[in-house]
């Protein structure tokens, strides 16, 4: 019911596929959805072709990087025009596959293994409510991209959910669990943690079919036994209920926080080895409460020294609104501030001179007019990029300058 092709031949192949089925077969069509992916070229935007020597062999590809990676990033990329498609793209793609992979080592070193008869409706920890209804949000994206042809979505929401959620926050806000000393917590959370991981392979098996079966089989080791191989299992379909809007809303506002800490820290350039106290200015009772409870987790993935609340901002500190609460972190005596301002003066005037020259380029009609589409557009690229990055620099010196 479905035809899959690039849009290049949908008039001269496609349309005449369907008036022939039509004429031919009674007015019957011959399928009843066309699905379009992108014209798969060069880096560079060009048509493959031999005498130019741009050609991609897909069996050598497979022979050095894997299968997986290639099939994840024709899959990612599928709902462009044109599919731009380089070795390092899919190296980047390979690694996302690594990602997966240390995620589940990680699971086992930390003793999280299946457990026969567990239900994740019945989790009390506020970060497996959290992962509960992530992956439920997850299994929706990933469900109604597949079924609408959509394949790249597919990818893309399983990227998201198993680097940015899963790998990036779930397991560094559960290691303090596993090395704590709450043994009824850290047995959930490893139950958790394993279950989660099935759900993942499964989703993820269409695209990246050879390390979930491989991941499958390794982590069907220990627990109870598995029935057979992935490719048969049945696609899983999470309930409403398991989204958690508590459990959301509590580790968005962690997740949110720990991030500008760590945002805070590069554009002021904290070393890493420098941990600064952290005061909550005169939050309510919600984000006290939260503070209280987290207060470990702010320590480890902050790099503070402390956690307190006060009245005001102390002197010589950096200030920032997260989750609707001002949050100050000392840096006097940390950086120098001279030396720190200079540097941001210096970054920006870098990015004012790249600004400058781009402008001058696409300000210039000839240039537009004769240069190659790509062209172009990657000189707006750089714009856009130089811009970014001259804005967060001036944020910087904002910071620098508003002290107190």
């Amino acid at each position: 019911s479905d035809l899959v092709t690039a849009a290049d031949i949908i008039f001269f192949w496609v349309a005449r596929m369907m008036m022939m089925g039509l004429h031919f077969m009674d007015g019957e069509v011959p399928f009843k959805r066309v699905i379009i992916n992108g014209l798969v070229r060069d880096e560079k935007g060009q048509k493959m072709s031999k005498s130019k020597g741009n050609v991609i062999d897909p069996l050598g590809i497979i022979d050095e990087l894997g299968a997986d990676p290639l099939r994840f990033t024709m899959a990612i990329l599928s709902g462009t025009r044109d599919i731009k498609l380089s070795k390092q793209r899919i190296e980047g793609y390979r690694n996302f596959g690594t990602k997966l992979w240390n995620a589940a080592r990680f699971s086992q070193m930390n003793e999280a293994r299946r457990v026969e008869g567990f239900d994740p409706a019945g989790v009390q920890q506020t970060i497996n409510r959290w992962i509960r209804g992530e992956l439920t949000k997850a299994e929706r994206q990933v469900s109604d991209a597949i079924e609408g042809g959509r394949f790249d979505d597919a990818a893309g929401a399983l990227y998201r959910f198993i680097w940015n959620v899963f790998c990036d926050w779930y397991l560094e806000l559960a290691k303090p669990v596993f090395n704590g000393s709450d043994e009824a917590a850290k047995a959930e959370t490893r139950a958790m943690t394993a279950w989660t991981i099935d759900q993942t392979l499964k989703l993820l098996h269409p695209v990246m079919p050879y390390i979930t079966e491989e991941l499958w089989a390794e982590l069907g080791k220990e627990g109870p036994a598995r029935d057979g191989l992935l490719m048969g299992e049945t696609w899983p379909v999470l309930p409403d209920s398991f989204v958690d809007a508590d459990a959301e809303a509590e580790i968005g506002w962690l997740v949110d926080l720990i991030g500008e800490i760590r945002a805070l820290r590069a554009e002021m350039n904290v070393p890493p080895s420098a941990k600064p106290p952290l005061a909550f200015v005169a939050p309510d009772a919600v984000t006290a409460e939260r503070i209280a409870r987290h207060r470990d987790l702010i320590l480890t993935l902050g790099r503070v020294s402390d956690v307190a609340v006060a009245e005001a901002a102390p002197a010589g500190a950096v200030t920032f609104v997260s989750g609707g609460a001002t949050v100050a972190l000392s840096l006097a005596g940390i950086i120098d501030l001279a030396a720190e301002r200079a540097r941001l003066e210096k970054e920006i005037a870098a990015f004012d001179s790249d600004i400058d020259h781009v402008n001058k380029k696409l300000g210039n009609p000839n240039f537009v007019a004769r240069a190659a589409a790509e062209v172009v557009d990657e000189q707006r690229a750089k714009l856009a990029e130089a811009e970014e990055g001259k804005a967060k620099l001036q944020a910087a010196l904002a910071r620098l300058d508003a002290m107190v």
